[in-house]
């Protein structure tokens, strides 16, 4: 389209921000920044018992924390339920549109009635067979009524900018409700009044509206109105092929903010679901994810919310940053644990451990372990050491703390404490992994950590003698 491109996001504020609504909220602002255009922000808040002002704040603080700014709003649809009405009402007066006098109960029955007779129910003017006298008669008794819109009897079709063509034919479609009796309009008029008061030129969404967008396609050619480029993005999957709900685990944004994920590396990871960048990269700053993006690029099969590799994505980017740029999302993390640690001393440790970490949660952990006073539980690999080497194990410490008893505090450090215990395994004889490894499992409790002169230095001399003896 010849026009600047203008996208939108719009959740409904009735649950938490879900990583399948930031990946679409992520797709339409990486569409914008891409061809420089807005990006606006639209609350659909038209469910009053179900939409929440918390809810509203948690979508807004989860796409701030992913980095996604927006250019307009954000709008609130409930404040434009006017012009909804006024749209309904031009389409009645204009004949697209007519007005629905069954109660529920007769409604029901006529679906029953098809369901006996084995068709399908599909609903149509016809079935109400008012006289415009009978209308007006019942109008003026003041009986309720909504308004339904009369679905044309032609092709409604599209460019998917992702699955290609699509084509439905009216015929096949119900005359759907546009105006509730109460005056409240249904979602399909309500999204179709907004975009064209807004201007949008694309709408970027899951698959799952697919359904909703003939009905809103015929809404606006009986408008008179452009019908914007659509592009319905893939759902995205658990492990086991199904629908990615609560049961695979964190559905939700913040969840996985508050599980020590950074947020560089969730919207690198979210961009990748169902999107490709052309060639086999995975790590993407976001000027690159920018560059590169295209609706073409947009794959139409589900994608896979693989929580392994977001962790593993995660430690990637953990691994770049330097400490001081962990400590804010660290400390947070030490903080829930009931630790409080000298920031200075902290970025040193941060820098220690953060290779073999995948969360900010695995880096204060990490950390706490290695301060003063931290409770050391074996692991299960460093009882099965322990088990192996017998007698060894408690002669290889007995060697470990005998030569770094001997290092004074001044030279406590990497270098002299790795040269150090180099040496004195070569004059005892010993494996130089036979010494390393028990001095690990009495300092952490494990077998896995940074090199052990590197640990040692960073846990203290006075705490590593200490553990080392108890």
């Amino acid at each position: 389209m010849s026009q600047t491109p203008r996208v939108r996001f719009a959740p409904s504020p009735t649950g938490y921000l879900h990583v399948g609504g930031a990946r679409t909220a992520l797709f339409n602002w990486l569409y914008a920044r891409k061809t420089g255009g807005r990006m606006v922000l639209r609350i659909e808040d038209t469910d009053k018992e179900r939409s929440t002002e918390a809810h509203t704040q948690v979508i807004l603080d989860g796409l701030r924390w992913l980095g996604l700014d927006w250019d307009e709003g954000p709008y609130f649809q409930g404040s434009y339920a006017e012009r909804h009405r006024a749209d309904a009402m031009r389409l009645l007066e204009e004949g697209k549109a007519y007005k629905d006098f069954l109660r529920p109960d007769e409604l029901e029955a006529l679906r029953e009635e098809a369901k006996s007779a084995g068709r399908a129910f599909r609903f149509d003017r016809k079935l109400i067979g008012l006289s415009e006298e009978e209308t007006a008669r019942r109008e003026a008794a003041g009986e309720p009524y909504a308004i339904r819109f009369a679905m044309p009897d032609e092709e409604l079709a599209w460019d998917d900018a992702v699955h290609g063509r699509i084509s439905w034919q009216g015929r096949d479609l119900d005359d759907f409700i546009i105006l509730r009796s109460d005056g409240s309009a249904i979602y399909n008029l309500a999204v179709v009044s907004d975009d064209i008061a807004m201007g949008i030129t694309h709408v970027m969404r899951g698959d799952d509206h697919i359904a909703n967008t003939p009905k809103q396609i015929a809404l606006y050619r009986a408008l008179g109105k452009p019908v914007p480029v659509f592009a319905h993005v893939p759902m995205i999957l658990g492990s086991d092929g199904k629908k990615l709900s609560k049961r695979h685990g964190a559905t939700a944004v913040g969840d996985y903010q508050h599980a020590g994920i950074l947020p560089d590396a969730m919207r690198n990871f979210l961009a990748l679901l169902g999107w490709s960048p052309g060639n086999d990269d995975e790590i993407l700053p976001v000027e690159e994810l920018i560059a590169r993006f295209s609706l073409e690029a947009i794959q139409a099969r589900p994608a896979v919310f693989d929580t392994t590799k977001l962790e593993w994505m995660n430690g990637q980017y953990l691994s770049m940053l330097p400490g001081s740029e962990l400590l804010g999302p660290v400390k947070a993390r030490l903080a829930g644990l009931g630790v409080q640690v000298d920031d200075s001393r902290l970025v040193e440790m941060i820098d220690v451990v953060k290779a073999r970490a995948r969360t900010t949660t695995m880096v204060a952990e990490m950390v706490a372990l290695r301060l003063p006073g931290a409770t050391i539980t074996r692991e299960a690999k460093g009882e099965a050491l322990v088990a192996r080497m017998g007698d060894r194990f408690e002669a290889s410490l007995g060697v470990a703390r005998s030569v770094l008893s001997g290092i004074p505090a001044p030279d406590w450090n990497p270098e002299s404490l790795e040269s150090a215990l180099k040496s004195a395994a070569e004059r005892e004889g010993l494996k130089l992994g036979d010494l390393m490894q028990p001095i690990r499992v009495a300092l952490t409790g494990g077998t896995v950590s940074e090199p052990v002169h590197e640990l040692l230095a960073v846990v203290g001399r006075d705490e590593s003698l200490r553990r080392l003896g108890a």
